[in-house]
């Protein structure tokens, strides 16, 4: 039976996709305009994201202590919401479509490790939240997985596979429990 070792993991493959200079400066901006506890004006907070690489449409709201490891791996839609705690450990490419929203908490993770190599192998995959998808309060997207359009992830749920459109899924791992119906 094969034993992990860490000390043989190795991700020289992997590329940050930016300078060590450009995440120096990204990590200090980011303590500064987007963790802290600072109400900034959202226009200002678009704008730095887009200094560093994002694509991030009109009117898009982005709440106080929100993490970003890489913005210039984020496309975000118009007028979509990111609310307050949100973490988007995007190793790889994040997309959140028009008007998705992101509750407090919400966690989008593109990395994981392969538990089935003795060298725990960092692997990343892309993730995409399309138009009008919410995801809700501490719950978690994984690597890879696409949320459909007005899809709803309950709080505290898990994805770990593609969630259909306008399907409403809640747990762990999450499974669809009825059709969202939106009114108007």
């Amino acid at each position: 039976m094969q034993k992990v070792k860490l000390s043989s993991f190795n991700n020289a493959w992997y590329d940050t996709g930016a300078s060590l200079t450009k995440r120096l400066l990204w990590h200090v901006c980011s303590l500064i305009y987007f963790e802290s506890g600072l109400w900034l004006p959202y226009r200002l907070k678009r704008w730095m994201l887009r200094l560093f690489g994002a694509q991030v449409g009109a009117g898009v709201v982005i709440k106080p202590r929100v993490e970003i490891k890489y913005p210039w791996k984020l496309n975000v839609g118009e007028y979509a919401w990111i609310g307050e705690h949100v973490w988007i450990d995007n190793l790889d490419t994040v997309t959140i479509g028009d008007h998705a929203c992101l509750s407090q908490g919400a966690l989008l993770l593109t990395g994981n490790h392969d538990f089935t190599k003795p060298t725990f192998d960092l692997m990343v995959k892309p993730i995409v939240i399309e138009e009008g998808a919410w995801i809700g309060a501490r719950a978690v997207v994984t690597q890879g997985v696409t949320v459909g359009s007005h899809a709803l992830l309950t709080v505290g749920s898990t994805a770990s596979s593609n969630l259909q459109a306008y399907g409403i899924y809640k747990g762990n791992p999450a499974v669809k429990v009825k059709d969202r119906i939106i009114e108007g």
